[in-house]
């Protein structure tokens, strides 16, 4: 059985102060198949001194050192590309031919070493200067569902601003979180810049999220353990980072390409076995064309490979634990129980896998808004098609949700679809399956989440401001932050508190 017996603090692979071990649990086989250490909140403390100690240096780092740094880690990355595909097939059942979720963070590395290239950390408004400034001491803490990428957006952004670092995987995911910190160290960042503790939430969670020595704290997870993640940092009002829960909608308008709509909703709230939170789960279909989308979504759904995850024809693996297994089961048996018509998938064990947490690829139609599959995040490999009657009746159901992660719109005339996207309440909206794009911000309205990560913005959110006065000079040789400032800053100057 695999170990990973250490912890990474201040450049160094460290023995816990008090040794626990967790086995992690194969969900192919329903079998351990490696040995974590784990941390507590003493070890979060030396984690936290050893980040402070080496803020200061790394801080103050030039651009171009930096820079150096991220492709470093670009390459020693990508020389452990198979080994990472085939860690979190063992961990959290992604299949190795989902290559998304390995090539993905070298692509997220190179653009937040672009932005770094020509990132303006100095501009001006009128005479004053403005700086950004790396914030401090980060506690990032990522899920098992993204494993790798979700982790490292938030490292990579956090080493591009100059800032410092301690980081919490998923215990379901702990072995590719310790294989992060190899590549890190391999890489040549500084001791102290990154560190890992492995733990559980409610121990070295609760001890980052409250810890007086962090100066901000990003996580990705549920919205209820980011509640818990807020109230705590709250105490010492550190700066709060949370991309959170989903119910995202997909309005198919009535002149949109049905076949194309439903095929293409399918394969991107399925993906990843339905394990995401910008998964389209709530198809929203107009009443008249309920029966026409039903044989395209069944015969999509069907074409799904389920199957051992190491394996290159498997297509979609088991969910990632048992009680996400149960969890998704359970949902399905309230669609059932509420009366939703289930025309594919379902309870029942998908054929020829007898062990496993597989679940089969389910779709309902007949779901009203009210009903438990329509309002809650499943995440797992779960439809519920609704009807709607009109454009405003789409809308409102889209919206009327706690989440606001993302949304999705199919349609044919685009100034129809382009006045339902602006109505829409959610951070992320794509049009006809138009693909995202990793220098554009990603986060969530309403109860998923707050701020946001990736490109530009993702930068700034490791970045203080300070406005600086009494240098004019030096100012006038700097960009203007918002371009001409004339019709905004008064030639008698402005008054503040």
């Amino acid at each position: 059985m695999k170990q990973y017996p250490h912890l990474y603090i201040d450049g160094q692979w460290v023995d816990p102060i008090e040794p626990r071990e967790v086995e992690l649990i194969d969900p192919t086989r329903e079998e351990p198949f490696a040995r974590v250490t784990l941390g507590s909140a003493v070890d979060v403390d030396r984690a936290v001194d050893a980040a402070r100690k080496a803020f200061e240096g790394f801080s103050t780092t030039p651009v171009a050192e930096r820079i150096a740094l991220i492709d470093r880690v670009i390459d020693v990355y990508e020389s452990y590309a198979d080994e990472f595909a085939e860690l979190i097939a063992r961990e959290v059942g992604i299949p190795v031919s989902n290559r998304a979720q390995v090539a993905g963070p070298a692509e997220h590395m190179r653009v937040a070493r672009d932005i770094l290239r020509e990132y303006p950390f100095e501009s001006r408004i009128g005479n004053a200067i403005v700086r950004r400034e790396p914030i401090g001491v980060c506690a990032l803490i990522s899920p098992w569902n993204w494993p790798i990428q979700t982790g490292v957006i938030k490292l990579i952004y956090g080493l591009a601003a100059g800032c410092t670092m301690v980081v919490k995987p998923s215990l379901n995911s702990a072995a590719s979180g310790t294989l992060m910190a190899r590549v890190l160290h391999e890489a040549g960042v500084p001791a102290g810049v990154f560190n890992l503790v492995n733990g559980r939430g409610r121990e070295v969670g609760d001890a980052l999220s409250s810890h007086p020595g962090v100066d901000m704290i990003s996580f990705t997870g549920s919205t209820a353990a980011g509640k818990q993640v807020g109230a705590a940092a709250a105490g010492t009002v550190k700066k709060v980072c949370l991309e959170l829960g989903g119910k995202s909608a997909n309005i198919v308008l009535p002149d949109a390409n049905l076949e194309e709509a439903a095929r293409w909703n399918i394969q991107r709230a399925f993906f990843n076995a339905g394990q995401s939170c910008h998964a389209p789960s709530r198809m929203l279909v107009h009443e008249s064309q309920i029966d026409q989308v039903i044989p395209f979504l069944v015969d999509e759904a069907q074409r799904f490979r389920l199957g051992d995850p190491l394996q290159g024809s498997t297509t979609m693996g088991p969910v990632v634990s048992a009680a996400q297994y149960k969890s998704i089961r359970d949902l399905i048996q309230s669609g059932l129980d509420e009366g939703a018509r289930l025309v594919t998938g379902g309870l029942e064990r998908p054929e020829g896998l007898d062990r496993g947490y597989f679940i089969e690829p389910t779709v309902f139609t007949g779901v009203t808004p009210d009903m438990t599959i329509a309002r809650e995040e499943i995440f797992g490999p779960v439809l519920a098609v609704l009807p709607y009657r009109d454009e405003d009746d789409a809308l409102r159901i889209a919206n009327d949700s706690p989440y606001g992660l993302g949304g999705y719109v199919f349609g044919g005339q685009r100034t129809n679809p382009h006045r339902v996207v602006n109505r829409l309440r959610a951070g992320r909206i794509s049009y006809n399956g138009a693909p995202t794009d990793s220098y554009t911000p990603m986060g969530g309205y309403k109860q998923s989440g707050i701020g946001r990560s990736m490109g530009r913005f993702g930068l700034e959110e490791y970045l203080e401001v300070k406005s600086v006065y009494g240098f004019e000079d030096e100012a006038q040789a700097l960009p203007e932050l918002f371009g001409s400032a004339e019709h905004i800053h008064s030639a008698a100057g402005a008054i503040s508190e």
